[in-house]
């Protein structure tokens, strides 16, 4: 049997028309596509080194490639396994597939890990170190952070918002998140003037003909990138005093969900503004304002002291 890959140009383009149907039928962002094609390619290789293509791989051959798994992350192991699931209901969709080879395949179960977040004084902390650098580049750093902790956007819609996203009255933002859909998100009062003393430089520091709200002429994408922010945080982080493994954007987005949920917003309207598809998801955020509340009980009641 040979054990090389002469059917890769046929996995290949199995692959290429899966993510094509994940563009066209579910508007999938370009991450979620490239998760997709990376997990696929791995299994394509070891269903290769057994001598088959995807097309034609059989249950036998998802078990040992699934087995092989069993040395990752209990959370890329499920993510592996569903993208391959997904990939043969496709193929069985299409016609290309009589029957599922995957559909006896089980992914681990995952416990659900409660969101990091940062307390309300590391926040403030870190907007103090963000107003330190005094300079351009720390009036941009502050409306991003203030905008991040006041709004809860994805890195990426933060990023590359369009200079039109802000409303006339600069008291709101228009969205454009996963999937295309659009929201409207409240703008507090200090997030709004930090974008307005980032838009008095924003022109002189080579924003005059960017349609972004925080362009970048040296990025391929013509806006700061998320990687570059996530150094940014990361720096900032560490001036205040805060580890840097703690820190990411998106644990000020956790922040911003949680803080709201233990000073009494309603459930759907963080919903709304972080742009969740489903309530489910918000709910995670109840769970860490009730564990906190619980730890506050535990540490301070004089009954909980008592032996």
């Amino acid at each position: 049997m040979n054990k090389t890959s002469p059917a890769a140009p046929v996995a290949s383009y199995l692959i290429d028309r899966f993510i094509d149907a994940l563009l066209a039928e579910r508007n999938a962002s370009p991450h979620t596509c490239a998760a997709y094609r990376r997990d696929l390619e791995g299994a394509a290789k070891a269903v290769a080194a057994r001598g088959r293509d995807l097309l034609k791989a059989s249950e036998e051959d998802l078990r040992a490639y699934a087995a092989a798994l069993g040395v990752q992350a209990r959370a890329t192991q499920a993510r592996r396994i569903s993208s391959l699931k997904q990939f043969y209901r496709f193929l069985c969709s299409e016609g290309l597939r009589q029957e599922d080879p995957s559909r006896l395949l089980r992914a681990p179960k995952l416990g659900r890990a409660l969101p990091k977040y940062l307390s309300e004084e590391e926040v403030a902390q870190l907007l103090q170190a963000a107003a330190a650098r005094g300079d351009a580049d720390g009036l941009r750093l502050i409306a991003l952070l203030e905008l991040l902790y006041a709004t809860g956007l994805r890195v990426t819609e933060l990023v590359s918002l369009p200079l039109n996203a802000l409303a006339q009255n600069r008291k709101t933002l228009i969205v454009r998140g996963k999937g295309g859909k659009e929201r409207m998100v409240p703008l507090g009062a200090p997030a709004a003037e930090a974008v307005r003393a980032w838009l008095a430089v924003r022109r002189k520091e080579g924003g005059k003909d960017s349609p972004f709200l925080f362009p970048s002429a040296r990025a391929r994408t013509g806006h700061l990138t998320r990687q570059r922010f996530f150094q940014l945080v990361r720096e900032t982080g560490a001036k205040a005093g805060i580890a840097p493994a703690r820190l990411s954007p998106h644990v000020l987005r956790h922040a911003f969900a949680t803080h709201l949920i233990e000073h009494g917003a309603d459930l759907r309207s963080v919903q709304q503004m972080l742009g969740h598809a489903d309530i489910a998801t918000t709910q995670i955020y109840t769970h860490v304002a009730t564990n906190r509340l619980r730890d506050a009980v535990t540490k301070h009641h004089p009954l909980a002291k008592r032996k």
